[in-house]
Order: C-alpha cells, then structure tokens, then sequence
C-alpha cells in the first residue's frame, strides 16, 4: 500500500461514484412505487367499468332455462356463475317476487324492493 494520500480529484470521482449508485438505487425504487401505483389505479379503473356494467337486478333460472329459480340483486356474491342467470329491470324483479319467485337469502332483494321478509 502506497503513503500517498489520494488527491483532491480522486477523492471528488469517489464521491461521484457513490451518488451515482445511491441515486441509481433511489432510482429503482421510485420507479417501483410508480409501477405499483400504475397497477393500483388501472385495477381501480376495471373495477369502475364493472361496476358500471354490473345490472341492478338479476333472476336465476332452472336448468330447464325456461322457470325462473330465484331473484338476485346485481352485486349478490351467491349469483352461480354461467348462463342460468339474467339481467332483469326493477319492474321485472317485482313481478317475479309477487309471482312468488324465491328472493336470494343471501342479498335479500325483496326487503329492499319493499317485501316483507
């Protein structure tokens, strides 16, 4: 190992250096929040469009695909998956309640379309 102190200039390249890697690295991990803010928001976006898309009522029909089984509400998380379900009006939810049409225990549209439960 040499006495020779290093000199103003390679001292000033060191530090140089270590902004560099510290920056890089600030760097990174900026851009990591920015993706993950990137993938917050667009999730946010679809679950807006399928909000919007969702229908405010639905009926479930048999597997004969002509008797309507039961009355649902648009966001009922009991809804089976598939082709047995439509979407309905408000209008068309009540008549199958008052053609006595089971209301989904799970979202109960018929308390809030006004039946007694």
């Amino acid at each position: 190992m040499s006495d020779i102190p290093p000199s103003r200039l390679d001292l000033l390249r060191f530090a140089r250096r270590v902004v560099v890697q510290q920056a890089t690295a600030s760097l990174r991990q900026i851009d990591g929040w920015i993706a993950e803010e990137e993938r917050r928001e667009a999730h946010g976006r679809r679950t807006a469009e399928r909000e919007q898309q969702r229908p405010e009522w639905l009926v479930q029909f048999r597997r004969d695909g002509a008797t309507i089984d039961s009355v649902h509400s648009g966001a009922c998380w009991a809804v089976p998956k598939g082709a047995r379900c439509r979407p309905v009006s408000r209008a068309q939810a009540v008549e199958a309640l008052q053609n006595h049409v089971s209301a989904c225990p799970a979202c109960r549209p018929d308390t809030v379309l006004g039946f007694p439960g």
